[in-house]
């Protein structure tokens, strides 16, 4: 929670991960919105610009988790002062507050510029909130592996898209279904391979951040 608290306040200081996924967001509904002008966008796109939209601004937004880090002179600190589990559930915790705050926005901006007409709000609201975390879950090990290397640019992504495509088609496909408004059952697998990807993530996560951190 000291981990947790630290960033946070560093996060209200600068503001660098919440203004790059916000404005990420802001910009890409902007640009689609007066693409498309009075042409409204069928549930499969609409579903895909969500997750898009998500997966990018989720790049843009935790690839610096750990790179601030050795930045700051502070990794070394975080590596005498806490343990590899303490530091890994303190960053996920906050790659998550970022998520969730990206969810919280991301709706509401999309009523504005891209009107969803009409949804199951709970299935989408639990596929948006599951992706999350199964997105925080890996984001938060690769992040970590990504500031160990020299060169660390689009290293992030690269890494991350592979990992996280069972969560995008999932993603995608609960939120197609909750904008169709079909009812949660039709929806059932989607969410329980949300709930078992970042199940395993988290447990691979406790076993592996360690080493990746002390190395």
């Amino acid at each position: 929670m000291a981990i947790l608290a630290k960033d946070i306040r560093s996060e209200v200081r600068t503001r660098a991960a919440l203004n790059a996924i916000v404005l990420f967001s802001v910009v890409t509904l902007a640009v689609v919105s007066y693409a498309t002008g009075s042409f409204g966008l069928s549930p499969e796109v609409h579903a895909s610009l969500i997750w898009i939209i998500v997966f990018f601004a989720a790049m843009a937004g935790l690839s610096r988790t750990f790179v601030v880090e050795a930045e700051r002179g502070t990794e070394v600190a975080l590596k005498l002062t806490a343990s590899g589990t303490q530091v890994f559930l303190g960053k996920f915790l906050f790659n998550l507050v970022l998520l969730g705050l990206l969810d919280l926005v991301l709706i509401p901006l999309f009523q504005i510029l891209l009107p969803i007409r009409e949804a199951n709000w709970g299935l989408l609201g639990i596929g948006l909130g599951l992706g999350s975390l199964a997105l925080a879950a890996s984001t938060t090990l690769v992040a970590a592996i990504v500031a160990q290397a020299g060169v660390k640019g689009a290293l992030f992504t690269v890494l991350s898209f592979p990992i996280l495509i069972p969560v995008l088609v999932a993603g995608v496909s609960s939120t197609r279904k909750a904008m169709d408004l079909a009812p949660w059952a039709d929806a059932v697998t989607e969410i329980q391979l949300l709930v078992s990807y970042a199940g395993i993530m988290l447990t691979l996560s406790f076993f592996l951040f360690d080493s990746v951190w002390r190395d």
